[in-house]
């Protein structure tokens, strides 16, 4: 099925994390999916969202909350996984359109978490790379993360790091420059 170009996702997950190796008998999952819906005619974010996932083989750390500002508490009035998935599909038709992330992280998380509980994939195979994107554009000797690229663009960043719906967000005003860029 041909993707519907009218829109792009991008998502910028977070997931436990532990300063080290997971804990015994606990695992790396999804506990926030940041969405950014992007307009591809004006070539500039539309929306900002966030899914807090309930972990269901895991606990967030301290040094997790410290990183995302992610409290076991409040992950735990999330959703579960498989519901985050069927919303990404229902409300954003991740499924039919082209989808897009900082990295190969997010993608790599969302098809080992889907394989492992026998969830359907919830976006199209229509995935693009905006971390190699903007270091090609940039003729960067090596992609930088995201907060790098907002500097060298001058940009201040958004809301705060390392929490989905910004860094989404974020996400989407980098990949705004490269499309205006590409256009002109």
């Amino acid at each position: 099925m041909p993707a519907q170009l009218d829109q792009i996702i991008i998502i910028d997950i977070e997931a436990t994390c532990w300063e080290g190796t997971p804990p015994p008998h606990q695992e790396s999952e999804i506990i926030e999916i940041g969405i950014c819906t992007f307009d591809i005619a004006t070539a500039k974010p539309l929306t900002k969202d966030s899914i807090l996932v309930k972990p269901e083989r895991s606990q967030v750390s301290e040094f997790c909350t410290q990183l995302t500002t992610l409290t076991q508490t409040q992950v735990d009035q999330g959703i579960p996984f498989r519901d985050a998935c069927a919303l990404l599909k229902d409300k954003y038709l991740s499924h039919k359109r082209v989808w897009a992330s900082y990295g190969e992280y997010d993608k790599n998380q969302f098809q080992k978490q889907c394989q492992s509980r026998h969830i359907p994939y919830p976006f199209s195979s229509n995935h693009l790379n905006i971390k190699t994107l903007f270091a090609i554009v940039q003729a960067l000797p090596k992609p930088t993360g995201m907060a790098g690229a907002l500097e060298i663009l001058n940009f201040p960043l958004e809301g705060t790091h390392h929490r989905g719906g910004d860094d989404a967000w974020n996400i989407g005003r980098i990949f705004s420059h490269i499309i205006l860029t590409a256009r002109n």
